[in-house]
């Protein structure tokens, strides 16, 4: 049985956030409506786009530029 996108994104989350500019990781679709992980950025980094992984456990990752994330 293939591990929920949840419990993916829970498991690699504190990982993905210490790379530079990542401030969110969370779940979206992609246009086939399909669930993937979206890692938002703060800005466009060449560096870190090169260490992102492209999927976690069968789950297609996609990031975007999302800027600074402010708590509320």
């Amino acid at each position: 049985m293939r591990t929920s996108i949840q419990d993916v994104k829970q498991k690699h989350a504190a990982r993905l956030m210490e790379m530079p500019g990542v401030v969110s990781v969370g779940i979206g679709r992609n246009e086939d409506g399909q669930s993937v992980i979206v890692l938002g950025l703060d800005r466009e980094r060449a560096a870190t786009r090169g260490q992102l992984p492209n999927c976690l456990e069968g789950y297609e990752v996609r990031a975007e530029v999302v800027g600074k994330v402010k708590a509320r």
